[in-house]
């Protein structure tokens, strides 16, 4: 049974469906992976309280302990954990934890990457630059983490049409939609060594 570890910084929605696709399938199904922890650098983030309702680990490291290797690497080793999911996870991610998880920390954009990524961009950010671009198109992307913000590897891209009527709102709904859907199956796949 591999251990995941979900990384957020928010209301945790991705996260609290990730718990729910791997540590509570219907009918038994073991799914060869479970969310074991879930990590927060904000003590206020509302993804701690849907983490613990649904009996998961939670541990807060503000991001001045994320720097810190002999902080971060222990706490994920009591946990045993094998992979990382980051879910609305702002800050990046120091290196020597990439160097620790070589693809084996996976992350989720509001966007089809290559457009609308990097440095700045989360979020309502994302939404506001699709909607800015005239886009007839939007997505989600899966890809690998790596020193480059939004630079690694995409895993697996989902698709969805906008219009000129849709508000930022509308096209973040839109996309979160897709998020929704996809991400436990996509992570499911990669961590359990099935093809996307």
């Amino acid at each position: 049974m591999i251990k995941i570890a979900v990384f957020i910084s928010g209301s945790g929605s991705n996260c609290e469906q990730l718990i729910r696709h791997f540590n509570n399938a219907p009918d038994g199904q073991e799914k060869g992976a479970e969310i074991a922890l879930v990590v927060s650098n904000r003590a206020d983030a509302y993804g701690l309280v849907r983490a613990e309702r649904l009996g998961v680990p939670t541990v807060v490291v503000p991001k001045a302990e994320l720097a810190k290797s002999e902080v971060v690497l222990p706490l994920l080793q009591r946990y045993d954990i094998g992979f990382i999911v980051l879910a609305g996870f702002l800050p990046l991610v120091p290196d020597y934890l990439i160097d620790a998880f070589p693809r084996r920390i996976v992350n989720l954009h509001p966007a089809l990457l290559p457009k609308f990524g990097g440095k700045g961009m989360w979020g309502h950010h994302v939404h506001e630059a699709v909607k800015a671009a005239g886009e007839t198109e939007t997505g989600m992307t899966v890809h690998y983490v790596t020193p480059v913000c939004d630079g690694g590897e995409i895993i697996a891209q989902f698709r969805v049409a906008i219009s000129p009527d849709d508000s930022v709102d509308d096209i973040a709904e839109k996309e979160h939609q897709l998020e929704m859907k996809y991400y436990p199956s996509v992570v499911e796949q990669v961590v359990c060594g099935d093809s996307v």
